[in-house]
């Protein structure tokens, strides 16, 4: 069985109740695949094959036809009840929504200007998710953790992702550089604060030295130049373990 999210957002819980952590979102249009009915909460995956837990009132039957629905770049719509909804950055517009102000664009248009081009994914990095703050959990410039937010940027631009910044260290090729080394615009840089080295954090590398990305440290999305003389840029040289290049 598949549902379609009805909500502007909408959590992934780790457990069958509206108290337990969260471990993702979802956003308007989003097609989930229904695993388990537990009463009025559902086990789910999206696209991305993420499981967890949702409750049933953010979720309405899906019409199958949502991948042709129009894309989000922030836009406030009026729904078919006559209610305004702001949808953030990604969400889908159903065809019965009206575009009340912002910027969004049609499906059919998404590939040519959204192209799969890793310099035109660090600039949309840079700027589609400025200031937004730190969320655990959260995939939208609403409030975004770093693998979500790297996450959804990809998505954008037609390049699945996995939803962990671990599991995201599994993708593409290693560069064998590391943090102090020059990369090129849209490779992922990975760190870690742990003895094993298992991943722990992603940004996206920019021009310049440069890196954006949403950590706890800064508040949110910020760009870091990675060879600045501060203390958490260098801690952060350090807990460097992989560059990666997806595209």
């Amino acid at each position: 069985m598949r549902k379609t999210v009805r909500t502007a957002v909408a959590p992934l819980l780790s457990d069958a109740h509206i108290s337990a952590s969260v471990a993702s979102q979802f956003t308007h249009g989003d097609v989930l695949t229904v695993l388990e009915n537990q009463g009025d909460w559902v086990r789910v995956h999206g696209v991305d094959e993420y499981v967890g837990w949702t409750h049933t009132g953010y979720l309405t039957d899906t019409s199958g036809d949502e991948a042709s629905w129009r894309v989000s770049l922030g836009a406030s719509v009026i729904t078919a009840e006559g209610t305004q909804r702001a949808l953030p950055l990604g969400a889908r517009i159903a065809p019965t929504d009206k575009i009340h102000s912002g910027a969004w664009c049609a499906a059919t248009d998404r590939a040519t200007q959204f192209p799969r081009d890793a310099a035109a994914i660090a600039r949309s990095a840079e700027t589609l998710f400025a200031n937004a703050s730190y969320l655990w959990g959260g995939v939208t410039p609403w409030g975004c953790d770093c693998s979500g937010f790297v996450q959804r940027i990809f998505a954008l631009y037609g390049a699945p992702l996995p939803r962990d910044a671990w599991q995201q260290a599994n993708c593409g090729a290693s560069t064998d550089a590391r943090v102090s080394d020059t990369h090129a615009a849209g490779d992922l840089l990975f760190f870690s604060d742990r003895d094993d080295a298992r991943v722990t954090h992603v940004g996206i590398a920019l021009t310049n030295g440069r890196m954006v990305h949403s950590a706890l440290r800064r508040g949110g999305v910020t760009v870091e130049s990675l060879d600045a003389d501060d203390p958490y840029c260098a801690r952060l040289r350090r807990q460097c373990v992989d560059v990666r290049r997806v595209l």
